[in-house]
């Protein structure tokens, strides 16, 4: 005779263990443009934890103890790698010992990577853009890969590359499958949802590239960055900066390297400074001298995080340096 209370308990038990199999990964991202990738790969299931804040530079961030906390509970961490941040992966993976560590930047089918350049006047060998700055993710994207495969190779170690690889959206197109596919192996019981938010996220990017495109066609903006952190998203659409007054880590420039832009500005007069809010706006204003100051960030401060940050990033980035002539 069966045991109406011992096949209860069975059931509980089952329905217990089948509940806590479906429960979503908890997932760690490094940066805004990162953590909202990810969110849109997520949406519908879950969202993704942010390290960095908004508006928090993340060359000089340090772990506070949620964060540290958050690392220790993450099932799967995604992020640009120790290029960006002092974090170290050993830090990384010391906290999150029981975490899966995905680094973007290591990322090479289908992405696009160039060397950290150095010094503030950007020559013309470190600008070759593409012929067509639509961005047709089949063919464009496996020719860039080719042609720039040289600076991969060079720079293959995190230190020498270009850690701000999120600002070619041909780079984010080739991570959302990775982040897929990263998600669907913490995660079976939602594959299909991700796969699905990927493939759409994929569409919209392709969408994004070609209306940047649109809003940058005609003369080329002049302009000048606080920091240089804008390679992949010059390379990408066609631009060259006439300069930057921090060099790639965002570090305080030193009086000759400011003498050395200031002369270089006087030939070739800018339209505009791109500002970061992180940053003492004075050094740009004391610089500009009639030019217009436009605050930018690479990281998207000012914007919610979230699967719409990323977009609105590169479209607000557009929108600036289209008025820059």
């Amino acid at each position: 005779m069966s045991n109406p209370f011992f096949a209860a308990t069975v059931a509980a038990v089952v329905l217990a263990a089948s509940a806590a199999r479906a429960e979503p990964p908890r997932v760690v991202t490094d940066v805004a443009p990162v953590q909202s990738l990810v969110a849109r790969v997520m949406r519908g299931v879950a969202e993704p934890a942010l390290m960095v804040p908004p508006g928090v530079s993340p060359h000089d961030f340090a772990l506070r103890p949620s964060q540290a906390r958050a690392l220790q509970d993450a099932d799967l961490v995604i992020w640009m790698g120790p290029g960006l941040t002092p974090l170290s992966e050993g830090e990384i993976t010391g906290l999150a010992a029981d975490a899966v560590l995905v680094d973007l930047l290591s990322v090479e089918e289908g992405a696009v990577h160039y060397a950290a350049r150095d010094g503030h006047d950007h020559d013309e060998a470190d600008h070759h853009g593409d012929d067509d700055h639509g961005d047709d993710h089949d063919e464009d994207h496996d020719e860039d890969h080719d042609e720039d495969h040289a600076d991969h190779d060079d720079a293959h170690d995190h230190g020498d590359i270009d850690p701000h690889a999120w600002l070619d959206p041909v780079n984010a197109r080739a991570w959302l499958p990775v982040i897929a596919a990263a998600l669907s192996e913490a995660d079976p019981a939602n594959a299909a949802t991700y796969a699905a938010n990927a493939d759409a996220a994929d569409a919209e990017l392709e969408a994004l590239a070609a209306e940047i495109g649109e809003t940058l066609a005609g003369d080329p903006p002049r302009y000048v960055t606080y920091h240089d952190a804008y390679q992949y998203f010059e390379r990408r659409f066609g631009l060259a900066a006439l300069g930057s007054i921090a060099s790639l880590d965002a570090g305080a420039p030193s009086a000759g390297r400011l003498a050395g832009l200031r002369d270089g500005l006087s030939d070739a007069p800018p339209a505009c400074f791109l500002a970061e809010p992180q940053f003492d706006p004075r050094l740009a204003e004391t610089l500009a001298e009639g030019a217009e100051i436009h605050v930018a960030d690479p990281l998207g401060a000012g914007l919610e995080p979230g699967p719409g940050l990323y977009p609105a990033l590169l479209r607000g980035l557009a929108g600036v340096l289209a008025t820059c002539r």
